[in-house]
């Protein structure tokens, strides 16, 4: 039994009739002879940090496992919501969410790491139904506790589910049609990028794109699945970026909502980053107020977690962005607090790398 597995993001998702949108895409790929279609689904665009907002205006002590329980209800809202759309158009459709999925991690509340996979719920749900909606970014503990993978990693669920379905191919779409040398949002003359390696888009999300979550290419990598980045538009579907063993590109990357770690010592520097490499967040030493500091780009709610129970009082600057130039050399780091002036280097660095660029498709040129 062949079986399709297919992502949306919560771009696709700005309100109801985004529901709509992709359920008559499922429609016509049945229609079209596929066979089994697996759909994850993200929580609707802003959802996950309204509930957030509203834990910590109860309780800003909230424990890690109460939030994971909360912000787990955004997924499986969106997956009640494309279920009855799926269902209004006469498709044979059910839903699992982190409960039933059959995916169990360990007890790392929000960002847990896969430990097992039982594809039976899977299985037998296809067995009875055409279509099967699942909870992105959510799974259970050995003792059956529901836990999330991360934030933005709707993208793991997706991978995984290929991976335990034992099909190598996975679906990915959001708002743009895949991975660019740049943010198509802020630069305009951005890159299309047809065919990249997991490790060069992996080194691209930690250091602030957010096309695809880095711990998902990493599990892709490891497991042997093909990521396919797509758009869904009003003309239909735009295919952007494969994602496997192949492909290098330069690039410019902007994290906006970088957080700065400040350390007491560089020898407690050194232990900071040492916890961050171990749970596999990219930190880079920064000064701040002439105090030695480590600066995130991703991961950030889980790395503040992480250097608060080590004891570490950690400094949030929200206005701190970052602009990363990533190639063969190596990153070379920007940080920058104004915005404005951020995206003018970023344009100015992405215009050294690829002079003349006018946005359209990237071309095989060496990477230097």
């Amino acid at each position: 039994m062949t079986t399709n597995i297919l992502k949306f993001g919560g771009s696709n998702f700005l309100g109801p009739e985004g529901y709509g949108r992709v359920a008559r895409h499922i429609a016509q790929r049945l229609a079209a002879g596929e066979n089994k279609i697996v759909v994850v689904v993200s929580a609707m665009k802003g959802e996950t940090d309204s509930l957030k907002a509203q834990m910590l205006e109860v309780n800003k002590e909230a424990s890690p496992s109460n939030l994971d329980a909360a912000l787990a209800i955004g997924e499986m809202k969106s997956v009640c919501l494309l279920e009855a759309a799926v269902s209004y158009l006469g498709i044979s459709v059910t839903s699992l969410n982190g409960y039933n999925l059959g995916i169990r991690t360990n007890s790392e509340f929000g960002r847990a790491t896969v430990e097992s996979v039982e594809p039976g719920p899977i299985w037998s749900a296809l067995q009875e139904h055409d279509v099967v909606i699942a909870a992105g970014g959510q799974a259970i503990t050995q003792s059956g506790r529901l836990t999330m993978l991360g934030r933005n990693s709707s993208d793991l669920t997706a991978i995984v589910i290929a991976s335990m379905l034992e099909e190598h191919a996975c679906e990915i779409y959001s708002d743009v049609p895949g991975v660019y040398t740049g943010d198509p949002n802020l630069i305009l003359e951005a890159q299309l990028i047809p065919e990249i390696g997991y490790r060069t888009i992996a080194e691209m999300s930690r250091y602030g794109a957010k096309v695809l979550h880095h711990g998902a290419v990493d599990y892709a990598e490891r497991h042997g699945v093909t990521i396919t980045c797509k758009s869904l538009t009003s003309d239909g579907v735009v295919t952007g970026t494969t994602v496997t063993n192949h492909g290098n590109a330069r690039s410019v990357t902007v994290a906006r909502d970088a957080a700065v770690i400040s350390c007491a010592s560089l020898a407690e520097r050194e232990n900071r980053r040492a916890l961050l490499d171990q749970n596999g967040i990219t930190a880079i030493d920064v000064e701040q107020n002439d105090r030695p500091g480590l600066c995130v780009m991703s991961d950030i709610d889980f790395a503040m977690r992480l250097v608060a129970v080590a004891g570490i009082p950690p400094v949030s600057i929200g206005s701190t962005m970052v602009v990363t130039e990533l190639d063969a050399a190596g990153p070379r780091v920007h940080l920058i607090r104004d915005y404005e002036r951020a995206v003018s280097l970023a344009r100015q660095l992405h215009e050294q790398m690829y002079p003349g660029a006018v946005g359209e498709a990237f071309s095989s040129t060496p990477t230097e």
